[in-house]
């Protein structure tokens, strides 16, 4: 169990996810965590579990050890100004999750020798299988500890350069829109195919949870798996040249280009 004061900044959906994933492993004491956000009657049922919500930024920093800033890029400058003053470098963790702002420019704004991180979860959080990549200049290996063992409670973690860390946002955050419109498509041509709604969903559901932990599992490159299942002028095969005559693979890598060149600007 994670014995540190836990303060989630700006607590949207990501935050959520976060918060629920924190909960539903028991990894924090609900009295150890506090929440803000602007608008806080969409979180105000969360005080029945003993959760600290708040408006109060300065508040939520003073009483807390680890800042988690679950905030759009547009708005955390403006909060970080607002709670620098409370701030303590020798007590507090900073953890921006802001795509697209970088450490400099945290830095920079706080003008304070806090110790920093990003990080890049995503909304699968919310049920412990989130990938969070981190990245951080703080050299102290107990501290990184600290953030590794925080995300880690909610799924899996992956130290990185800065340098990748837009490349993270993309395949490991807006990678969950990607993988979930795929399985919208599935869904719709099981339907197309003869299933109904919920049986295809199902079925799709689970063949997608199937082959992620087949290649978790094994270790192994997705072709290895697709051999597999691609006999001599089977219908696997026949489906999968189609999909690529059609610009399947394209596409995805042309969306996952198309998101970073946006993220960059």
């Amino acid at each position: 169990m994670l014995k540190n004061k836990i303060a989630i900044i700006g607590c949207g959906n990501l935050g959520l996810s976060i918060l629920n994933g924190l909960l539903d492993k028991k990894s924090i004491p609900s009295k150890d965590i506090i929440l803000t956000r602007r608008n806080l009657e969409s979180i105000s049922h969360l005080s029945e579990k003993g959760i600290t919500i708040t408006a109060d930024n300065k508040f939520a920093v003073k009483n807390s050890d680890i800042i988690i800033l679950a905030l759009k890029p547009y708005t955390i400058l403006e909060v970080l100004n607002e709670i620098r003053e409370v701030i303590d470098p020798k007590r507090h963790i900073v953890i921006s999750l802001a795509s697209s702002i970088g450490l400099d420019e945290i830095e920079n704004t706080l003008k304070l020798p806090v110790k920093l991180y990003r990080a890049m979860p995503n909304t699968a959080a919310e049920v412990s299988m989130s990938l969070t990549c981190i990245s951080t200049r703080v050299k102290n290996k107990k501290t990184t500890q600290i953030v590794t063992d925080l995300f880690n409670s909610v799924g899996e973690t992956l130290v990185i350069d800065e340098d990748l860390m837009d490349a993270a946002t993309i395949l490991g955050a807006c990678g969950i829109a990607y993988a979930l419109r795929y399985m919208r498509a599935m869904i719709q041509g099981g339907i197309e195919i003869g299933f109904d709604a919920k049986t295809a969903n199902f079925i799709v559901k689970n063949t997608v949870k199937g082959a992620a932990e087949l290649l978790i599992k094994r270790n192994m490159h997705p072709e290895h798996e697709i051999d597999k299942v691609t006999t001599p002028k089977g219908c696997t095969i026949v489906g999968l040249n189609e999909m690529e005559h059609n610009g399947f693979s394209s596409a995805l890598i042309k969306g996952l280009v198309s998101s970073f060149e946006k993220i960059e600007k």
